[in-house]
């Protein structure tokens, strides 16, 4: 089984040296390439100033992140759900520097997960075109269409659907369906329908019989009750 998290953060700015934090933290799991349901999503308190530049990307106002938790209150939970997963990550180095610069502030050692940049993938396999994630969704056909900001969990979402297009396409989950696929054989004994030794008495009445004789004369020649009525003469 492989299990890879892939992952997205939003933040104050462009670096943590100069005192920016993250703000958000987006978790999607694949097993085997295929999305499983499972994610981890946080906003957290960024313990300052939400610059207007940052806002106007991600939407988050100081306003809304006031209350919300800090990052050392979620860090147990978050390392908890990503495990040693490998990580997915859309432009590694800016994730990776934050979160580890966020351990470091509360004295946890950095991540050591496997990382896999889709940056660094989507230029091996289109050399020389964008590899925004918006380009790449357009490229692939994946819907981006409620991406009208950026956040967190919905760029993992997006982010994993193509992930899956740059390492093969579809063909890729289900192949790993099939393989899963678990194959049940059954032994079943074929008996013989036993024959009743004495048939039911007829439980319609004669005058329920000549009843329903008199409607049936009334479907014309190409009624269908007529073959049952046929098959019940010759069966007598």
């Amino acid at each position: 089984m492989k299990r890879e998290i892939v992952l997205d953060t939003e933040t104050t700015g462009l670096s943590p040296v100069t005192g920016d934090r993250v703000v958000e933290i987006g978790c999607v799991e694949l097993i085997n390439h295929i999305p499983t349901g499972r994610h981890f999503h946080v906003y957290l308190n960024p313990e300052r100033d939400m610059p207007e530049e940052a806002y106007r990307v991600h939407g988050l106002s100081s306003e809304f992140l006031r209350d919300k938790p800090r990052f050392a209150d979620e860090a147990d939970k978050f390392l908890a759900f990503i495990a040693d997963a490998t990580l997915i990550i859309h432009n590694a180095p800016f994730d990776m520097a934050f979160l580890n610069a966020e351990l470091e502030r509360i004295g946890r050692p950095g991540l050591g997960n496997p990382v896999i940049d889709t940056v660094m993938v989507a230029r091996e396999v289109h050399p020389g075109a964008r590899v925004s994630l918006d380009a790449l969704c357009k490229h692939y056909g994946v819907d981006n269409s409620r991406r009208t900001l950026h956040g967190a969990l919905l760029d993992s979402e997006i982010l994993a659907d193509v992930y899956l297009e740059l390492i093969g396409g579809r063909q890729v989950a289900l192949t790993l369906i099939a393989e899963t696929r678990v194959e049940i054989s059954v032994d079943v004994e074929l008996r013989p329908a036993r024959v009743r030794p004495t048939p039911l008495p007829p439980r319609l009445t004669d005058a329920e019989r000549e009843a329903h004789a008199a409607l049936v004369g009334t479907l014309g020649a190409d009624a269908v009750w007529l073959s049952y009525a046929d098959a019940a003469v010759a069966a007598e």
